[in-house]
C-alpha cells in the first residue's frame, strides 16, 4: 500500500532546462542507471525519450536488456563493468560497452570473430579519479587492440570527474579536463578518430560549458535535485542563474491503523521511544525493506494532510509509527506523504539524506524497485 508518483511535466521541464543549457548540436545521455535512480527506468524512458534524449545510459547490461525488450531503438550506453560471460549479450542487444581491460577486448575480438556484428566501444580513460579507466602511458596500445579487429568499433572516449560535486574549488576538475583534453589531442595527432567524446555529468553541464564536447551524461539532474549545495552555490559564486529543477519524485503511502497509546507507553522494536502524554499513533506499510532507513527511527517525520507528522520508535522491515495527535480526523487509509510534497509542505531527498548522513542521490536510488511507479500530468 505504497508507490511512487512520477511527475511527467517535471521531468521533461527538467530535459529541457539540460537540452537549453547544451544547445541542439551535442548529443544529450539521459542516465537511467540504478531503476533511473530510483524512479522507474521504464517509466522515465517513456518520458526521457519523446522529449529529446538522444542516448541512454545504464549501469548493467541487464538494464539494456531490459530496455531492448520493452522496444526502446536509441544507442544505450552501458557505463558499469561488463562480465566476459556478458559480452555476447551486449553483441545480441546492440549495447555499446564501455571498456579499459585489454582481456574485455581480446574476448570481443574472438566473439565478432565468429559474428557479422558490429560492436561499438567507448574507452574510459584514466584522468584522475583512479576508478574505471585505462591509463595515458596504456591508451595507444590499448586503441591499437580495437583497431586490429575489424568487428569492434571505437566510437567514444569518455571519462568521469573526482570532486566536481563537492566543492567550490574546481582545479582539481580542471586538472581532469586538462587531462582529457590532452589526451584527445594525442589520439587526433595520431590519426586516431572519435566521434563522441564525453566526460559531462550534470554539476558540468551546470558549470562548465567547456566540458560539453559531443555527448553530455545527465544524471540527478534530470530527476529534479541538485547535485550537491556546493553546485549550487559554485553557480551564485559565478554569477550564473541557477538552473530550474523540479523534483520529480513523491512517494506515498496510506495509514494502515490508528490507535491511541497511554501516557507513558513504549513505542516499537527496543523500546526506544515513551510516550509523554497520551497518543495518537499512525501504522504505515513502510520500512527499511522498501529504502526507508534505520536511522531515520525517532529523528524523521511524514505529511499528513499538509502537516508533519515524527516517526516515533524504530524503523522495522515493513512498519513505521507516526504521532497524529495534533492532526485532526485522520483516519484508516489516509494519504501520507514519505517524500515530496503536500499542500504547503514539503520533504526533500535532502531533508532526509540529512538525517542519515548520506546525500540525495542514496536516498531515491535505494526505494525498493518492487513499489510500483506510476506517471501522473503533475503533482
Amino acid at each position: 500500500m505504497q508507490w511512487i508518483e512520477i511527475d511527467r511535466l517535471a521531468l521533461s521541464h527538467n530535459l529541457e532546462q539540460f537540452r537549453r543549457l547544451i544547445g541542439s548540436d551535442r548529443k544529450l545521455l539521459a542516465t537511467v542507471k540504478a531503476n533511473a535512480y530510483g524512479h522507474g527506468i521504464l517509466e522515465v524512458e517513456k518520458i526521457v525519450r519523446p522529449q529529446g534524449a538522444d542516448w541512454l545510459g545504464v549501469h548493467s547490461v541487464r538494464e539494456g536488456i531490459l530496455l531492448r525488450e520493452n522496444e526502446v531503438d536509441c544507442p544505450i550506453l552501458v557505463m558499469g563493468y561488463v562480465a566476459f560471460d556478458e559480452l555476447e549479450l551486449c553483441m545480441e542487444h546492440d549495447l555499446r560497452i564501455t571498456v579499459y581491460n585489454p582481456e574485455t577486448i581480446e574476448h570481443l575480438g574472438s566473439l565478432t570473430s565468429r559474428s557479422k556484428r558490429k560492436v561499438h566501444l567507448h574507452v574510459k580513460i584514466e584522468t584522475g579519479t583512479y576508478r574505471q579507466g585505462v591509463r595515458e602511458e596504456d591508451l595507444f596500445s590499448f586503441v591499437e587492440k580495437i583497431q586490429r579487429n575489424p568487428g569492434l568499433a571505437l566510437e567514444g572516449l569518455s571519462s568521469h570527474f573526482a570532486n566536481i560535486e563537492d566543492t567550490t574549488d574546481h582545479s582539481y576538475a580542471r586538472f581532469q579536463l586538462d587531462n582529457f583534453k590532452r589526451i584527445c589531442q594525442k589520439l587526433e595527432d595520431k590519426g586516431i578518430s572519435i566521434p563522441i567524446k564525453h566526460i559531462a555529468c550534470t554539476a558540468a553541464a551546470i558549470l562548465f560549458p567547456e566540458t560539453y564536447f559531443d555527448m553530455v551524461r545527465i544524471g540527478i539532474g534530470m530527476y529534479g535535485l541538485w547535485p550537491s549545495k556546493e553546485t549550487y552555490l559554485s553557480c551564485i559564486l559565478q554569477n550564473r542563474e541557477p538552473i530550474q529543477l523540479k523534483p520529480v519524485l513523491t512517494w506515498k503511502t496510506r495509514v494502515a491503523q490508528i490507535k491511541k497509546v497511554p501516557k507513558g507507553a513504549y513505542v516499537g522494536y527496543g523500546c526506544t521511544y515513551r510516550t509523554t502524554r497520551e497518543t495518537m499513533l499512525a501504522v504505515l506499510p513502510i520500512g527499511y525493506s522498501d529504502g526507508y532507513p534505520r536511522e531515520f527511527s525517532n529523528a524523521s517525520y511524514v505529511l499528513v494532510k499538509g502537516q508533519r507528522a515524527p516517526v516515533r520508535g524504530r524503523v522495522a522491515m515493513n512498519f513505521i509509527m507516526i504521532d497524529v495527535t495534533d492532526i485532526p480526523d485522520v483516519g484508516i487509509e489516509e494519504e501520507v506523504v514519505i517524500l515530496g510534497e503536500d499542500r504547503e509542505d514539503r520533504i526533500t531527498a535532502g531533508d532526509l539524506a540529512r538525517l542519515s548522513d548520506t546525500i540525495n542521490y542514496e536516498i531515491v536510488t535505494r526505494i525498493n524497485s518492487q513499489i510500483p511507479r506510476i506517471i501522473v500530468p503533475s503533482n
